[in-house]
């Protein structure tokens, strides 16, 4: 088996060296040069559990290895997996401009036979409305007759996507029974994960949407009725464990913000659509309007009941959207920033992922709680490095108020520093 994949990501990569493991002849395509030479010489261009390992692996083995030139690796693959980025439009409905892109280049290269399977999320209808067509634009070729097209869409985590990549079930739909087919043998044979054909590319493409309005809704739900909790003076952490206890409820936990690859991008790309085909989807909208008004919800709590932050020192505690993991994708921070520059605070970050340069290039200026003098700490990643911190250290150098995004700090133990302490979904 010859494949080939289109994106040497943080999603693509790792898939391709899970191929090349399982006994596929792998080659890694991407556009960025830097990229390109590090697989070739077996150097993991980012941090992911268990990535340099198998990446060194697959190149000592001879079955993976890594070039620009997509229509030239297209043209002696068996197999084609695109996994490059699908962004919003400034209209908030999906931008296909790098898909198109690609699928343009494996068109140029793509012979007869040859299974071509999408992973990146789009909305529904777009595998077959869309790429589809580029593919057989550039090739000359017809799809679903002259060559196979799926759409399987990539379902893991950064941190964990090896495990997940093994575990989680493969969803696959195709343009047809054929291609659906061929997809669910090839994931089945070099992947090792349970497979769900769910035959069609539409289907397999509302599966993913489905999934992550799921969670978008939820955490929607958690973060409103945390609000609510605040005004009760309750804390809603403890409600929510034991609203869970019942083997039906699975509220989420609430947080400062929503953000990554997924959660705060994908549900428009079902509610831009939905809203064409006169199905408009109030609770995905709501969900999304809440989860995004979030970190400007809570600098308005913190203006409520510490005072003004005109002129105050506000430091924001984590870049990364997620705990211990530096990808900093539409993370929260980014909207905390702005909402605190619009009450005109004077705003700076930390994360220990992160250089003070690479905090510099990501717009922020960067500071260190304890250290510097700081008037507010608004904690945004819950980072190993930032859980049971000094607090009375931090009030000795002039810290006056804590908000805790995400549940992570001992409210006792902060007011006993001498701090203020507020919390999403905690009472003031």
């Amino acid at each position: 088996m010859k494949a080939v994949v289109v994106g040497g990501g943080r999603m693509g990569l790792p898939l391709a060296c899970l191929l090349a493991e399982n006994g596929a002849q792998v080659t890694v395509c991407d556009t960025n040069p830097a990229v390109v030479a590090a697989i070739n010489r077996g150097a993991a261009p980012y941090e992911e559990p268990g990535l340099a390992e198998r990446l060194i692996a697959g190149r000592d083995a001879a079955r993976l290895d890594a070039t620009s030139d997509t229509a030239a690796a297209t043209a002696g693959a068996d197999t084609v997996i695109i996994i490059v980025p699908a962004h919003l439009a400034p209209n908030r409905d999906i931008d296909y401009s790098i898909l198109e892109s690609a699928s343009a280049d494996v068109g140029k290269g793509l012979r007869k036979g040859t299974l071509v399977s999408f992973e990146t999320t789009v909305a529904v209808g777009g595998t077959r409305g869309v790429l589809a067509p580029v593919l057989e634009k550039h090739s000359g070729l017809e799809a679903g007759a002259d060559f196979k097209v799926a759409f399987s869409p990539e379902r893991v985590k950064a941190n964990r996507v090896f495990e997940k990549l093994q575990e989680t079930p493969k969803i696959v739909g195709g343009y047809n029974d054929a291609s659906a087919e061929a997809a669910a043998a090839f994931y089945r044979t070099y992947l090792g994960a349970p497979i769900i054909n769910v035959k069609t590319l539409e289907a397999a493409e509302f599966a993913k949407l489905a999934g992550m309005v799921y969670r978008d809704v939820n955490i929607a739900l958690a973060n409103e009725l945390a609000a609510y909790g605040e005004t009760l003076g309750l804390d809603f952490a403890a409600v929510r464990r034991a609203a869970n206890t019942n083997g039906e409820a699975n509220l989420l936990l609430p947080g400062v913000g929503v953000g990554g690859h997924c959660t705060p991008l994908y549900p428009y790309f079902l509610v831009q659509d939905a809203v064409r085909k006169g199905v408009p989807q109030a609770l995905a909208t709501a969900a999304r309007d809440i989860n995004d008004r979030q970190p400007a919800r809570n600098i308005e709590r913190l203006q409520t009941y510490w005072g003004p932050i005109a002129g105050k020192r506000v430091h924001v505690m984590g870049l990364a959207f997620r705990p211990d993991v530096k990808v900093e994708v539409l993370s929260s921070a980014y909207s905390l920033k702005n909402a605190l520059f619009a009450g005109e605070a004077i705003v700076t970050l930390e994360d220990p992922l992160y250089s003070d340069d690479e905090l510099r290039a990501r717009g922020f200026e960067p500071a260190r709680v304890g250290r510097d003098p700081l008037d507010a700490v608004i904690l945004n990643t819950a980072h190993t490095a930032f859980k049971g911190p000094d607090f009375a250290l931090w009030r000795s150098t002039g810290l006056e108020v804590v908000l805790d995004g995400r549940d992570c700090w001992d409210r006792g133990v902060v007011e006993a520093a001498g701090l203020m302490y507020l919390g999403v979904g905690k009472g003031a």
